[in-house]
């Protein structure tokens, strides 16, 4: 499934906020990295614990 900008923003956003507030990062990266570019990585591995649920419109 091909995620939309908007999607990806969001899922973004809401990976990097945990790892900001102390959640623990699913890959392993070089020391000062921003929690952005964490979150695009993991998402990248698919390791990103969150899911999209698509509402279908008929």
């Amino acid at each position: 499934m091909e995620l939309t900008k908007y999607e990806f923003a969001r899922i973004i956003g809401a990976r990097a906020l945990q790892l900001a507030s102390g959640a623990p990062p699913l890959i392993k990266m070089d020391k000062g990295t921003s929690f952005i570019d964490v979150a695009e990585k993991e998402l990248e591995k698919n390791t990103i614990p969150l899911a999209i649920l698509r509402k279908e419109t008929f």
